[in-house]
Formats: structure tokens, C-alpha cells, sequence
């Protein structure tokens, strides 16, 4: 007989019955505390380095304000769909860049992969230009700052200063014979040209000789002058010591000044995205209204210099003739997409931890339009600087331009240094690119740790340790940035890591979402959020423009990408065949998904390509009637 409550055990002890304990629940999904914490998280996002150089010289090397028509073109057909419909559907489905896929369209899976391997690769190397930034930052604590002389260890012969390159005046005279009469001797005109110095010398009797002589500017056109500025060299020789490498063949060392820069910035990274969104939605409050401020206080400043009104009217001044030219609508395409980031999971991963009715549509619309803004705003930022900068030097504001880092690490920090207040100026700038640099970090990484803890949900109660872990690969991983050729390395990530790669991912997306997952499912998803389904508009977009937007970029930047360059710098052909190496890891996941998915189902080929394409699981919460929406 088995022993029970009622009966005692041999030696009469009475039985208790001990309930097994209940396994520890897991820990249930955030939620953003307020609307703007979610806001702000992606405007800092989207608001990043690119901003502040890119869009400035894009916009002016591709026709100045006639740039704005095919930009604003591209933003309303290609770039707002795609963003509308990424925050759409991370609200709905409420999960990261690996589940959503069980919900859509589970063959495709191999996406998610694709997205956090570009995100760890972005990681590598985007930081270690933040790192710089505080590099320069604690460089800008002094009365002068160490870039504007040329009296330093690290400065080569060559080095010319800020003042040095100013060119000098020279006279020019223009003589011109004019014809008179004897009584025009005494006249008014002849007397006041002798008064005001100007030669009067007699021909003949019925002619002079009238020489004007001027002092005239020197004008530089070549571009050449940067290659030994004191900027240039305390950038290249004392920040990155690229003296001490032999190109990307030989990077050499870590440089340890770069690399504690580096880990400083993963440090503060950890601490914002330890806590989840309670604590990145805290941060952002910083990182994300500060460089506003900075950016308006550097917009007055510069505009009462002089020939900030050369430099604006430089970058705006229209070229309609370049609307004719391909080239500039693919930039204005390429710069839109980039700009608002869609594909790269952080709009998927931050809306997931939107309330279901919170109005995603406002959203889109009002964070696309502040990135947009914030570039325009940054144009202005960057070209009174620039205007001054050609005025005081005598130059053309093209030769004081430079298309790629070393506008914002070279020409713009020698520019600030010659203004009264020098380290003022100096910290401020550096302090907003670092917070512009840190907004979009925390969207990359959270990216990664939304999409791997809503797979694997058991991590989430270990998120400190797993997050830790994360910063210490990344950190790892981004060491062979520090290096002394590192910057190398950054052109080549840059050019390779993401830009050609994201393409087919978001083409891939769209067409995931408009053509498997059905635009009508997709559609009744948004009106069950929102109570009012998507126009016309919207589902043409995501449909046929957007995928064909997608699909004609993927492929001209297969046969017209441009080498990585920096400088003079050729890159050796090994390299760029590891740079395409690149781009196939970052893609492979994404056809062994698709075979793997094969094998596993079951049935004819048709079968299991329908098991394939068929979700296999819907949102738990999912209304089961349509909620009002809270705006």
C-alpha cells in the first residue's frame, strides 16, 4: 500500500505531500514608458555622423538645391515606404529580426542572420570613429589646440599652418590709352584720377596713358594644400599614426590611446542597453536633444563669419543641368535609404516595444522628416564654416571640401580652432559627434540582443551577462580598427560591411511582406493597430516602387561600386576581393536558411515550397477586435 496523507509511513511519521516548484517564468516583454523615449531613440538613430559630412557634400557635388528635387523625390517613393512599413510591422508582430520571419515568411529566416552579422561588422568599425571623436575631445582641453601648430613631435617638414597657407596679395596694373584735348588737362576727371594715385602719363597730344594698379587675391584651385596641414598631420601622424604602416598589407599595432578610447565608448554603450529600453530610453534623452543644440549654436556662430554667405550660397546654388544626369538621382537614392536606415533591424527592433495602437503612421512621418531636416540644417552648419574658411585662405570653397572623414576630422576642426574661444568651439563640436555617434550605436547593437532574446527568450533573464558579452566581442572584434593602419580597414568595412549587402536584404524584405506575406494581410495588420487601413498610395509603394527601388540600386552598385579610398591610397586587389568575400558572408545565411528550410518540410516540391512560404505562428497579442487608437 502506498503511502499517503492519511497514512503513516512505518516508523508513524505522517506523509507530506511537497509540491514540486513551478519553473521561473520568463521575464515578460518591455515596453517603451513614454512615446518620445521611443521618438527619440529613433531620430538618433537615423540622425548619425553621415549627417553632419555626408549629406552636406553630396548635396553640393550633385547640383547644391536642384539636389533637393530628386532627393525629396526619392524620400516620398522609395525611403518613407520602406520606413513606414519597417516601424508598421515591428509593432505588430512585436519581436526581433530572427522570429518575425516564423510570422511572415519562415524560408527567409536566414535574414535575420544576414542583419546581425552586418550589425557586428558596423560595430567594428563605426565605434572606433566615435573613439576618435574622444580622442579629439580630450585633445580640445587646451589654450590652443594641438592641430592648428606645426612645432609638435609628430610634424614633418612639411607641415604649413592654418596662417601659412593664406595667400598672399598681389599687384596687378591695367593701362589703358585714353584720347583728349589740350583743355581736358585741367579738367575734373583727369584731376581727380591723379589726386586718388593713379599714373597719368601724356602720349602725345592727342592721347594718355592711364595705369590703375590694384591689390589682387591669389586663388588656389588645386585641393592639394590639406596633404601637409598641421590638421592633416596631427589626424594622420598623432590620432591614427599612420606612419607606422604600410597600407592595409600592414596595419601593425594597436595604438592604446585609440583602443581605451574605444573601450570608454563601449562602456558607456553598455550601461545605456545593460537595462533594456528602460535605460537606452533614458540616454537617448541626451544623446539624442543635445547635438540639436549644438548644431544651432554652431549655425549662429558661423553665420556672422565672414563668407558664410559665399559658402551657403556654394552649397545651394542650383545646377539644373545635373537633374539630367543619372548619377544624381542614384545618389539622392542611395542617400535616403542610408540616411533613414531600414534593413538594418533597429526600426523593427525599437517599434516592437511600441503600445499595439500607438500610432506607427505619425511616427514614420514625423521621424523621417526631422532626419531629413537635421541634414539640410547640418549643410548649413558645415558650409558657413566653409565659406569663411575660403574667404580668410582666399580660396574656393571647393579646395576647402572634402568628401569623405576628413571633413569632420581634419577641415572643420581646423576651422572652429581659429575662431575666439578656440576650445570652446573645439569641445562642443567633438562632444556632438560623439553623441550623434553613440544614438546610433545603441540602435545597431539593440538591433542584435532584441533579435537574438526574442529567439532564445531564456537569455532574457541573463540580459546584463549576455549584453556584456556582446560589448566584449564587439570590442575585440574592433581592435584591428586601433591599429596604426587602421583607418584601412574602416574604408574597406565601409565600403563592403553594409551598403551593398543591405540592399538586397530590404528588397528581399519588401518583397517578403507585399508579394508572400500579401499586401492585404499586411494592410488589415495596419488597420487592426490603427483603425484606418493604408491608401492607395502606401500599398502601391510597398508593392511595385519600393521593390523596384530596391532592385535597381542592388544592381548598380554591383557593376558601378567604387573602390574604399582615403587619400592617395590605392587598395591592392586582394583587398577588394576580401572586401566582396565580405559581402557574400554577410549573405550566404540567407540561401543555406532557404535549403535548410527545404529539407525540413515534407511532401511534393510544391508542398513543401507552400510550407515554406506559409507562417508558421501567429502574435499572441493580436486583439481579437479592433481597439481604438491612442494617440
Amino acid at each position: 500500500m502506498t503511502p499517503g496523507p492519511e497514512l503513516p509511513l512505518m516508523d508513524g511519521t505522517p506523509t507530506k505531500l511537497i509540491d514540486k516548484p513551478a519553473s521561473k517564468p520568463e521575464p515578460e516583454r518591455e515596453s517603451w514608458g513614454k512615446k518620445i523615449d521611443f521618438l527619440l531613440s529613433v531620430i538618433g538613430f537615423a540622425v548619425d555622423l553621415g549627417n553632419v559630412w555626408r549629406f552636406p557634400y553630396v548635396c553640393y557635388k550633385n547640383g547644391g538645391g536642384a539636389f533637393l528635387i530628386p532627393y525629396l523625390i526619392m524620400l516620398i517613393f522609395g525611403g518613407l515606404p520602406l520606413f513606414y512599413m519597417e516601424l508598421a510591422l515591428g509593432q505588430f508582430q512585436r519581436c526581433g529580426c530572427f522570429t518575425v520571419w516564423k510570422r511572415l515568411c519562415p524560408m527567409l529566416k536566414g535574414i535575420g542572420m544576414a542583419i546581425c552579422i552586418i550589425a557586428t561588422l558596423v560595430s567594428w568599425y563605426y565605434n572606433t570613429i566615435v573613439a576618435w571623436a574622444v580622442y579629439f575631445l580630450f585633445s580640445s582641453f587646451t589654450n590652443s589646440p594641438p592641430w592648428l601648430s606645426c612645432n609638435n613631435t609628430w610634424n614633418t617638414p612639411n607641415c604649413t599652418t592654418f596662417s601659412d597657407r593664406i595667400l598672399p596679395y598681389t599687384e596687378k596694373c591695367e593701362t589703358e590709352v585714353l584720347s583728349y584735348n589740350h583743355t581736358m588737362l585741367n579738367t575734373t576727371a583727369m584731376m581727380n584720377d591723379t589726386e586718388a594715385g593713379v599714373s597719368i602719363h601724356l602720349v602725345n597730344a592727342t592721347q594718355y596713358k592711364r595705369a590703375v594698379c590694384r591689390l589682387v587675391k591669389e586663388v588656389d584651385t588645386s585641393g592639394n594644400f590639406y596633404a601637409t596641414a598641421a590638421s592633416t598631420e596631427f589626424f594622420e601622424r598623432n590620432v591614427l599614426e599612420l606612419q607606422h604602416a604600410d597600407g592595409i598589407s600592414s596595419v601593425g599595432g594597436v595604438k592604446t590611446t585609440l583602443a581605451l578610447c574605444l573601450f570608454g565608448v563601449f562602456f558607456i554603450v553598455y550601461f545605456a542597453l545593460w537595462k533594456g529600453i528602460k535605460s537606452s530610453g533614458k540616454a537617448v534623452w541626451i544623446t539624442a536633444t543635445l547635438p540639436y543644440v549644438v548644431l544651432l549654436i554652431l549655425l549662429c556662430k558661423g553665420c556672422t563669419l565672414p563668407g558664410a554667405g559665399d559658402g551657403i550660397v556654394y552649397y545651394l546654388s542650383p545646377q539644373w543641368e545635373k537633374l539630367l544626369n543619372l548619377e544624381i538621382w542614384i545618389a539622392a537614392a542611395a542617400q535616403i535609404f542610408f540616411s533613414l536606415g531600414p534593413g538594418f533591424g533597429v526600426l523593427l527592433a525599437l517599434s516592437s516595444y511600441n503600445k499595439f495602437h500607438n500610432n506607427c503612421y505619425r511616427d514614420a512621418l514625423i521621424t523621417s522628416a526631422t532626419n531629413c531636416l537635421t541634414s539640410f540644417l547640418a549643410g548649413f552648419v558645415v558650409f558657413t564654416v566653409l565659406g569663411y574658411m575660403a574667404h580668410v585662405q582666399h580660396r574656393t570653397v571647393e579646395t576647402v571640401a572634402r568628401q569623405d572623414v576628413g571633413l569632420i576630422f581634419v577641415v572643420y576642426p581646423e576651422a572652429v580652432a581659429t575662431l575666439e574661444g578656440t576650445s570652446f568651439w573645439a569641445v562642443i563640436f567633438f562632444f556632438m559627434l560623439i553623441m550623434l555617434g553613440l544614438d546610433t550605436t545603441f540602435g545597431g547593437l539593440e538591433a542584435i540582443i532584441t533579435g537574438i532574446l526574442d529567439e532564445w527568450t531564456f537569455l532574457r533573464r541573463h540580459r546584463e551577462l549576455f549584453v556584456a558579452g556582446l560589448m566584449l566581442w564587439c570590442f575585440l572584434g574592433g581592435l584591428v580598427t586601433t591599429t596604426y593602419g587602421g583607418i584601412y580597414v574602416i574604408q574597406l568595412m565601409d565600403t563592403y560591411g553594409a551598403p551593398i549587402s543591405i540592399l538586397l536584404i530590404v528588397f528581399l524584405e519588401a518583397v517578403a511582406v507585399s508579394w508572400i506575406y500579401g499586401v492585404d494581410r499586411f494592410s488589415h495588420d495596419i488597420e487592426t493597430m490603427l483603425g484606418t487601413a493604408p491608401g492607395p498610395f502606401w500599398r502601391v509603394s510597398w508593392t511595385y516602387i519600393s521593390p523596384l527601388f530596391l532592385l535597381v540600386l542592388f544592381i548598380l552598385s554591383l557593376m558601378t561600386s567604387p573602390p574604399p579610398q582615403y587619400g592617395d591610397y590605392v587598395y591592392p586587389y586582394w583587398s577588394l576581393a576580401v572586401g566582396w568575400l565580405i559581402v557574400c558572408i554577410t549573405l550566404v545565411s540567407i540561401p543555406i536558411f532557404i535549403v535548410i528550410s527545404f529539407f525540413n518540410s515534407k511532401g511534393t516540391f510544391k508542398e513543401r515550397i507552400y510550407q515554406m512560404i506559409t507562417p508558421t505562428e501567429v502574435p499572441s497579442h493580436v486583439p481579437k477586435r479592433d481597439a481604438p487608437v491612442y494617440l
